[in-house]
This record gives C-alpha cells, sequence and structure tokens, in this order.
C-alpha cells in the first residue's frame, strides 16, 4: 500500500503542469463519488463537495463561497465527462507546452475557468431564458476550451494526425468545437456551453495580447514574455551553452523563427529530428 502511494506521488511531482492538474481532478472526481456514498447511506441526498464547491448561479451564494468560482472546474458530475475533458486537456495541454511555459498554461487554464464562470453567472441572472432555471456548474471545460484556443490563436495551422480521419488543423477543430457549443445551448446545459464560450473568448484575448507583447494584467508582469526574450535569465550547468546563448540571441530567434514558419505552413510532423529537438530544449527553459 505504501509502495502504490509512493509511486502515486513520485508520478505528480515528476509530471508536467498538465498531467499535474489531470491528477487534482481525478482525485477530487473519486473523491465526490466516495461523498455521494457516504451521503446515501446516511441518508442525506446532498454532497458536502458539490455544494460547497460547485458554482451556483445565485450572486449571494457566490458572496458565501467566493472559491467556488474557481474549485467548479477541478469537479465533474460523470465518468464520461472527466473522461473526455482530461484526454483532450492531455493531448492540446501538451502541445501548449511546447510553445509556452507552465506559468503561462496555468494562466490560461485557471482564467479560463474563471472567465467561463462569470458568463454562467451572468447568463442565468440577466438573460431572460435561463433565469427561471436552478442549476449548478461543474467541469475543466472552460479551462481546456481557453487552452485550445489560446494555442490555436497562436499555431492555427498546426496539424495533428488523427486515426481513421488523417491530418487536421488545430483551427478546423476549434471552430468546430466553438459551433457545436453555440448550437447546442437551447439543447441542455445552456450553462456548460454558455461557459465554455467564456472560456474560447479567454484564450483568445490572451493570445492576442501575448503575440502584440503586451501585458493584459499588470500585476502578471512577466508571463507574457516569449521565451526567447529571456535568453540571459536562464541558468545552464555548462558554460558553453551560456556564452553561446548570450552571443547569439539574434541567431538562435532567426531559428525558432523559422521552425514555427514552417510548422504553420506544413505542421509539427514535418520537422527533422534536429528541429524537434531543439525546439524540446527551447520548451524546458
Amino acid at each position: 500500500m505504501n509502495n502504490w502511494f509512493n509511486n502515486i506521488l513520485y508520478k505528480y511531482t515528476s509530471g508536467n503542469a498538465v498531467e499535474k492538474i489531470i491528477y487534482i481532478n481525478v482525485i477530487l472526481f473519486l473523491l465526490t463519488y466516495l461523498f455521494n456514498t457516504l451521503s446515501f447511506l446516511m441518508g442525506n441526498e446532498s454532497n458536502f463537495i458539490i455544494n460547497w464547491f460547485a458554482l451556483s448561479p445565485h450572486f449571494d451564494e457566490l458572496l458565501f463561497k467566493p472559491w467556488s468560482i474557481i474549485s467548479y472546474g477541478f469537479l465533474h458530475d460523470g465518468f464520461f465527462h472527466i473522461l473526455f475533458n482530461l484526454i483532450f486537456l492531455f493531448y492540446i495541454g501538451n502541445i501548449f507546452l511546447d510553445y509556452f511555459n507552465k506559468k503561462q498554461f496555468l494562466l490560461y487554464f485557471i482564467l479560463g475557468i474563471l472567465s467561463g464562470g462569470l458568463v454562467f453567472l451572468l447568463s442565468y441572472n440577466y438573460l431572460p431564458a435561463l433565469k427561471t432555471h436552478e442549476t449548478y456548474l461543474v467541469g475543466a471545460s472552460a479551462g481546456v476550451t481557453a487552452i485550445l484556443v489560446g494555442i490555436t490563436s497562436y499555431i492555427p495551422n498546426y496539424a495533428i494526425k488523427l486515426r481513421f480521419i488523417g491530418s487536421i488543423k488545430l483551427w478546423h477543430i476549434a471552430i468546430v468545437l466553438i459551433v457545436i457549443d453555440i448550437i447546442q445551448i437551447p439543447n441542455g446545459n445552456a450553462g456548460g456551453h454558455l461557459a465554455h464560450l467564456g472560456g474560447a473568448l479567454l484564450g483568445f484575448l490572451l493570445t492576442t495580447q501575448f503575440n502584440q507583447g503586451k501585458n493584459l494584467i499588470l500585476l502578471l508582469g512577466g508571463l507574457f514574455q516569449k521565451k526567447s526574450e529571456k535568453p540571459l535569465k536562464t541558468v545552464y550547468k555548462g558554460k558553453k551553452n551560456t556564452k553561446h546563448k548570450a552571443k547569439n540571441p539574434e541567431s538562435r530567434q532567426k531559428k525558432i523563427d523559422a521552425i514555427l514558419d514552417k510548422i504553420s505552413k506544413s505542421g509539427y510532423e514535418t520537422l527533422t529530428k534536429e528541429e524537434k529537438d531543439f525546439l524540446f530544449k527551447i520548451g524546458k527553459e
């Protein structure tokens, strides 16, 4: 039992930002169903975790439980709900980390959840068709959508190979999912679909600011700097690499731009092994 726990702990601590978010979601999902079982056995229909951490559409409840505007994004109400969210997060999130750093990933994800929650609250309080509905919001979809639209806005022509389908570009995936969310609003789970759109808008705005070299939130200064713009702040174990990086920042930047241009035109799979290794090293800085 102890070895099993240590193995899970090791995988969590050694994982990247995407994997850690996935582990947290899975643990909270299991806890939710554990409390659900305990509530049933105690003759209580309510679930402690849902009651305290899901997002209610009522502003007075938000004032009483302000953390729920973020915590709802780490809860799920069914196996397939969490399965599809986390599979999508794993693939899109790791593509995101090829071009952005860990802090930027967490920024997109958390602010995507926050944006989705705000859209949910405003919709259920000010849209006539939703005012009379009693519901709550759970799920990481708004954060995942922010990651998807964010990376799509940066490299829209990046192609993913899918079995039985072939290569499909990121912007095709993003457009299809956004259209599905829009047309599904009247057919149930309106709050969830609206939250997705809130996350999508946030992801687009953040990448727009990133591309312009601006900080959307001044208190988070530095999070929108491209990795290649911080060469002298990186610490290397070998002195040789540090000198090379300090003396040739322009040639290094040109190489990065050339590789990104190649990806946007032909897709990631067209890169040579040397180019992929170079991007991997950049991504770890």
